[in-house]
This record gives C-alpha cells, structure tokens and sequence, in this order.
C-alpha cells in the first residue's frame, strides 16, 4: 500500500524552500508562519488594488487602512527575504511585489532604479 505523503509540523522543516523569496527555514513555526505571512501580502495588495480601482466609484476612499496592513505584514517578514521583495515592498511598488510573491517575475517592468 503506497502512503502519501502529507505535509505536518513534523515534516515542514523537510519541504523545499520557496525559490522566489528565499523562505527556508530551520524552525517549523518559522516555515509555516512566514507562508502565511506571504499569503496575506498577497491578500492585502490584492485589496489595496480593489480599493484603488473603486477610486472612480467613491469619493475618497479610505486607504490608509491598506498601507497600514501591507506595512505590518511586511515587517513580519523574517530576515533572509528576498531583497528584491523588500525592495519592491519598502518602495510601495506593490504591483511588483504582488507579481514577485506570485512567482511572475518574468512580468515585472523595470524601473528608474534598474532593479
């Protein structure tokens, strides 16, 4: 009987690390939490986007509310993080940051700072 294999805070230290923000990790917490903490970026940008295209459909909407967020989870974020990440996160380049979590480099428009 062949068993699969499925991924426990017992075995989360043996998972591969992800390429795209150099998140591995030795504690198993570490790993799970700095996922999440991922997750949620993505999550928060995705809303930011939303509020920012509502712009036209509300008068001033309130968007202090989503900097805020994006802020905490990236000072969540553990040392190591992909540079190019933070980069795009410490320069509000959020669109960029979105598509660098979401493993679309490849779609990321260079900037003034050739980055």
């Amino acid at each position: 009987m062949a068993h699969k294999i499925i991924r426990t805070a017992k075995n989360l230290p043996n998972s591969l690390a992800q390429a795209h923000t150099k998140l591995g990790f030795v504690g198993e917490a570490e790993h799970v939490w700095g996922m999440m903490t991922e997750q949620n970026l993505i999550g928060a940008i995705k809303e930011l986007e939303s509020a920012v295209a509502a712009m036209n459909e509300e008068s001033k909407p309130d968007l202090l509310p989503h900097f805020n967020r994006i802020d905490e989870l990236t000072d969540e974020l553990p040392p190591g993080t992909d540079r190019e990440l933070m980069h795009y996160l410490r320069n509000k380049s959020y669109e960029k940051a979105r598509l660098c979590l979401e493993e679309r480099q490849n779609e990321i428009e260079k900037g003034g700072c050739l980055r």
